[in-house]
């Protein structure tokens, strides 16, 4: 056998293992197998996407729970694929088509189209390039591409049939309108931020009462030019006389109504609002219920036009209108006041311009009857939420569900398939053809027929993503056996833009659920909690802790953090931490081969004389079954954490130090069983690892047995069973670590000096820690440095310190080697100070203005520097308690 280099280098055996793996098909699922399919689509990321902290969270956990039910014998499929992403990916086009200064109005929409499609093979495969640096193992030969020809087909005609059903329809609706992009864009793709601005109230005269006013405020003056009402509440009395009658708007001279609308809060303001309802939300509801016209008074670039605006504002961009119209409205005698008002303004998040709501034509989904089944799905759990509150969240976005907008003027897309004759029919096929004989059919002869020019939302096309790849609408071999899928791992922000519409699609189309299981993860923050972005300068890129540290740290970084229903704080220093435990596990690895442990075939360690191998096969049977416990329920951090001390702790700390005399004296047997028992442990460590750590544990895997029959990933995780645990070495072994390790702790607590050997005396022991104690005093002698371990005999000595082991005491006599007077001291002193500063911050957090007003991620970290404080004076008061008296 080859010795393990001194130093594991992980870029070297990163490239290597995965290429072997591809290579090998090990990532491929097998349509024709007998074993129970475990199914994971993967959420396309962006084509244009590159691989970030978020990314590096989702594909970690989706890869684990492949990695794991697929040594658990499953038939795993991971669908991979990338989203077209539509408006993202028209921008990055269009800018590289600026540097040449053409823009795509002078390709036209073909061959910019086709500029996109050379792009997308260039540049397309970023991603997916990355995934693989991360150790991600779907089955890339079934990789789609939400614009491949199949999936277009099954978009096309989900588009048609929703279409004949009713379910999808032309109307005129307020949409978010990008004025720099020139389309509609989705709640996702806006973003509030908070604009320092101003409250203007304006007098709006009563009709037939001169002299009389109501009063409105606006953060908007220029869209008074649209209101076609004036709403207020139907019981504020000061108004009561009012409803039905009408005001004349200024500037324009139109007469518009006063209506009753439980929309105005009378607490607010005057308790008056101008309604304007093609350019406001609340608005535009208020005038369907009210009954309001809805006059647009801007164009596509946020410019007032039409007849109903005033001459002298035509042409005028939206912000140079406010100016006048406030000018104008102050001259007129009828502005009360200006306030400043700071406020939230929803921009377009890759346009950077205030977004404008337009009323436009636009295709419609009817979500709110879609969205029926996708509620009763989850309410009687056949889908279920991980962690569970995510539920509420679901029902709560499904519940109040709004017409789905699905258009957007774009060019790269899938663009809708609806075709107008010359009349303005339209004739919704999944053809041209099937649309000109449609068209045939109404007009009685041949016309020339316009495709719209509109391309469906990114959104739609990904909410069939659970069955369009697996070949539907055909009826495949795949789509028969991987649907409905077991997991969808995602993010919160997309429960409602995704998984909600992946729940409605798969219903519809499929007769049932998508997913048995969502798995909602948490963010991943700065290790202050703060969220990362570019403008704070706080990103942290995977890819450079991947060259620094290696994919194995990473991951098992982000596994051992995520816990359910907390955001991820990431310190590189944690990544840097389990670095150092892939060196532990190489180092352990190394030791055992030059102690001769090699795996023997076939070993199952039964019937062993040595009480410390019963221990360790126990240990790791019990490790095992925690892991595998902890991955189904989705608590990737206890799977991780359970690894890690078995690991770490049980096997490297004390189970090798255990060994040790055993593997250096004269017992051949026991030194046979004891290195076939270590080398199988450690084949099982790899087992048990290789779902986090993929990369460390196949490369150990491949060294320490030359000539394995399969390769680590392929390999079956440990069937374990109840018979390898044996009670009594358990408690034995047990026994003893807990002994040094208090041994050590009072060492520690008191500042006893390292090379300082000391007494040891039990008081009260049992039979049989006494028993156990003559079994193992060498090890506990070298263990916990000590000169000797006795029964006290006699009075506790004064200067000693205590602690209690199960029914006997500890003591720990320290005369001429602690000051116990000044330890005491010392620990009294920290003590008090940390209770003072635990007081501070209990006095801060139970603040309610405090609490109000400050930072969330400013409140999480008092909070965590509370529980750090308390955890530090718990452990001194341990220790004050330990000193006798």
């Amino acid at each position: 056998m080859v010795m393990l280099d001194k130093t594991y280098r992980p870029a070297e055996v990163e490239e290597k293992h995965y290429r072997l793996w591809e290579e090998s098909g090990a990532f491929a699922a097998d349509t024709g197998s007998n074993a129970v399919p475990y199914t994971i689509m993967m959420p396309p990321p962006n084509v244009t996407g590159s691989l970030h902290m978020g990314h590096a969270l989702t594909f970690t956990i989706q890869d684990l729970l492949i990695r794991y039910n697929r040594m658990r014998g499953r038939d795993t499929l991971w669908q991979p694929g990338t989203d077209h992403a539509g408006i993202a990916t028209q921008m990055v086009v269009e800018r590289n088509l600026a540097k040449e200064g053409v823009t795509r109005h002078d390709l036209g929409r073909e061959k910019f189209v086709g500029k996109v499609w050379e792009w997308k093979a260039e540049s397309g495969s970023t991603i997916t390039r990355q995934l693989r640096r991360l150790g991600a193992s779907p089955d890339w030969a079934k990789e789609r591409f939400t614009m491949d020809e199949g999936l277009s087909r099954a978009v096309r005609k989900v588009f048609v049939e929703l279409h004949r059903q009713g379910l999808i329809y032309k109307d005129k609706r307020l949409v978010n309108w990008d004025p720099k992009l020139h389309t509609a864009i989705s709640d996702l793709e806006v973003e509030q931020k908070e604009v320092k601005g101003n409250l203007w109230h304006f007098r709006y005269p009563i009709e037939g009462e001169e002299g009389r006013f109501i009063t409105v405020a606006t953060t908007r003056p220029e869209t008074m030019l649209g209101d076609t009402g004036v709403a207020v509440h139907p019981e504020d009395e000061r108004y009561q006389d009012l409803i039905g009658r009408h005001v004349i708007l200024p500037l324009v001279g139109r007469r518009i109504p006063i209506v009753g609308d439980e929309y105005a809060d009378p607490a607010t303001g005057s308790g008056a609002v101008k309604i304007t309802p093609a350019h406001d939300f609340n608005d535009f509801e208020v005038g369907r219920r009210c009954g309001l016209a809805a006059i647009n008074i801007m164009d596509r670039d946020a410019r007032l036009t039409g007849d109903d605006v005033p001459e002298a504002y035509r042409g005028l961009d939206r912000y140079e209108a406010r100016k006048k119209v406030v000018a104008e409205i102050e001259a007129l005698g009828l502005l009360e006041k200006i306030e400043p008002h700071t406020h939230m303004v929803p921009h377009g998040d890759r346009s950077g311009v205030a977004i404008e709501p337009w009323l436009t034509d636009q295709w419609y989904v009817d979500a709110a009857t879609l969205a029926k089944p996708a509620i009763e799905a989850v309410e009687t759990g056949r889908t279920v939420f991980v962690p569970k509150q995510w539920e509420n969240t679901y029902f709560e976005w499904m519940r109040n569900i709004q017409p789905w907008c699905i258009s957007r003027q774009l060019w790269w897309g899938h663009q809708i398939p609806a075709w107008y004759g010359p009349d303005g029919s339209f004739f919704v096929e999944e053809t041209e053809e099937e649309a000109r004989t449609a068209a045939r059919t109404h007009y009685g002869q041949d016309v020339e027929l316009t495709r719209d020019p509109d391309v469906l939302d990114t959104w739609f096309s990904s909410a069939l993503w659970p069955f369009s790849t697996l070949g539907w609408p055909d009826e495949t071999p795949e789509l028969q056996r991987y649907y409905p899928t077991d997991v969808l791992v995602t993010g919160f922000d997309i429960i409602f833009f995704w998984v909600a519409r992946m729940m409605m699609m798969g219903l519809h189309f499929m007769k049932d659920v998508p997913f048995r299981t969502v798995y909602i993860h948490a963010l991943v923050r700065d290790e202050k909690g703060q969220k990362m972005s570019k403008s704070k300068g706080n990103v942290i890129d995977p890819l450079d802790l991947i060259d620094q540290y290696g994919t194995d740290a990473l991951r098992f970084t982000l596994a051992a953090m995520a816990a359910q229903g907390r955001d991820i704080k990431l310190a590189v220093s944690r990544v840097e931490g389990y670095r150092n435990f892939s060196t532990k596990l190489w180092n352990a690895a190394r030791y055992c081969q030059m102690n001769g442990c090699e795996p023997v075939a076939g070993y199952r360690p039964v019937g062993l004389t040595q009480t410390v191998n019963r221990w360790i096969v126990g240990a790791l049977a019990d490790a095992a079954k925690k892991v595998a416990e902890a991955i189904d329920a989705y608590r990737f951090n206890e799977a991780a954490s359970a690894a890690y001390q078995f690991t770490w702790g049980t096997f490297c700390d004390w189970y090798m130090e255990f060994t040790k005399p055993i593997l250096a004296g004269s017992d051949e047997a026991a030194k046979a069983e004891t290195r076939a028992t270590t080398a199988w442990v450690l084949d099982n460590i790899l087992h048990i690892m290789h779902p986090i750590m993929p990369y460390i544990t196949e490369e150990l895997w491949e060294q320490l047995s030359a000539g394995r029959a399969n390769r680590l990933i392929s390999a079956e995780w440990p069937d374990l069973g109840a018979d390898l645990i044996d009670p009594a070495a358990r408690d034995e072994m047990d026994w003893v670590v807990r002994l040094i390790t208090a041994v050590r702790s009072m060492r520690s607590e008191m500042n006893v000096p390292p090379a300082a050997q000391i007494e040891l005396k039990l008081k009260d022991p049992a039979a049989e820690s006494l028993s156990r104690l003559a079994t193992h005093r060498d090890l506990i002698l070298r263990m916990a440095r000590l000169a000797s371990v006795e029964p006290l005999s006699g009075p506790v000595p004064k200067s000693a310190v205590q602690d209690v082991l199960d029914e006997a005491t500890l003591i720990l006599p320290l005369e001429g080697i602690v000051d116990l007077d000044k330890e005491r001291a010392r620990l009294t002193k920290e003590i008090d100070k940390l209770s003072k500063e635990i007081d501070k911050i209990d006095a801060k957090l139970s603040n309610e203005q405090f609490v109000a007003k400050a930072p969330e991620d400013v409140i999480e970290e008092q909070r965590d520097r509370r529980d750090a404080a308390a955890q530090a004076r718990d452990k001194l008061q341990k220790a004050l308690e330990m000193l006798a008296g």
